[in-house]
């Protein structure tokens, strides 16, 4: 049977992709890119494509006013370097061959093989249920502060069996009517607090903002999309 790609080259699953792994690899103490073998400068350039990609797939997702074929071809671009710089360094491979691997490494880095690829065949995938509770506080400049948790909890948090937060938002003065109007943008957080920032250009407008928990490695468990949030950017 052919393997499956570690590093997914469709545009959006690579920004689901680059962004959890990003995140995950400055995550602990020692990080664990540290504890895995994956030296400083070889985490800071995994970083640096994430860093990249984002703000390009930001205008990508905005299917009617700034997705063109020069920001595709750019996304497209920084996926095959990304790709080279794994095939050339080893990166992944590294990652399965390090003795301190966990589970959770080899999820998170997409490597099917080994005890995950047993493991992921008997794991039981459960939808999620919940909505998420989120708020909002503008802080100036563009910029809002975001806080999600579960409805049931009060501190800040991924829900169990997601792995990120899923948002789709428009700036403006119009509402739109639902999570599917076309003319939302689309990003992911993985982390439970963030700060969404619009540029100071946005300020004096409005923020209107749908929330669920996503799962990038099971998106058909993803849960209901919360109730339309709307605050003031200053």
């Amino acid at each position: 049977m052919k393997t499956v790609t570690r590093i997914p080259r469709g545009i959006d699953n690579c920004s689901h992709y680059l962004a959890i792994t990003s995140n995950y690899l400055d995550t602990g103490t020692p990080n664990n890119a540290n504890r895995l073998g994956i030296l400083p400068e070889e985490a800071t350039r995994w970083m640096g494509y994430s860093d990249r990609y984002q703000p390009l797939y930001t205008l990508y997702s905005d299917k009617k006013n700034s997705r063109t074929t020069a920001i595709k071809d750019g996304l497209l671009s920084i996926i095959d370097e990304l790709t080279l710089f794994d095939q050339t360094n080893h990166i992944l491979d590294r990652v399965a061959a390090s003795p301190n691997c966990t589970i959770a490494d080899l999820d998170t880095f997409n490597i099917k093989s080994g005890v995950l690829q047993k493991f992921t065949r008997t794991i039981a995938v459960t939808p999620l249920v919940d909505q998420v509770a989120a708020a909002l506080k503008p802080i100036g400049g563009g910029s809002v502060s975001i806080k999600c948790r579960n409805q049931s909890t009060k501190r800040a948090s991924i829900e169990e069996g997601a792995n990120c937060v899923q948002y789709v938002y428009v700036v403006g003065v119009k509402a739109p009517d639902s999570a599917d109007a076309d003319n939302l943008r689309q990003d992911i957080s993985t982390r439970a607090s963030f700060v969404l920032k619009l540029g100071s250009a946005s300020s004096a407008q409005n923020l209107y903002i749908y929330f669920r928990w996503y799962n990038t490695k099971h998106p058909d468990i993803a849960g209901p999309w919360s109730a339309l949030m709307i605050t003031l950017i200053l």
